[in-house]
């Protein structure tokens, strides 16, 4: 059985939130049409540990293959040059269970 893949992407901090909003729209857009769906997005409830109080997005596809090749691809691309330096992100593709 194929596992999925998923986008897990932290925001460590937001030096321009109205680029960060204009980005989250190009970037939805896209993700649907690359088969992405987002399934995670907000401020924490709560953080634990080193957690930082700052928004966590999590995307799923249907493999960390699709996962891999939206992130690459020229529909999200433009999404990325919209985003340029408007956020610090630590941004991981992983494989489901």
């Amino acid at each position: 059985m194929a596992k999925n893949g998923y986008w897990v992407v932290c925001y460590k901090s937001v030096s321009n939130p109205v680029t960060v909003s204009e980005y989250a729209k190009l970037a939805v857009t896209a993700l649907e049409a690359l088969g992405g769906r987002v399934i995670v997005g907000g401020k924490p409830a709560k953080t634990h540990e080193a957690g930082v109080d700052q928004s966590v997005v999590i995307v799923e596809f249907e493999s960390v293959e699709k996962a891999m090749a939206a992130y690459e691809s020229d529909l999200y691309r433009p999404s990325l040059k919209v985003l340029d330096k408007a956020a610090q992100r630590d941004f991981r593709i992983v494989e489901g269970r």
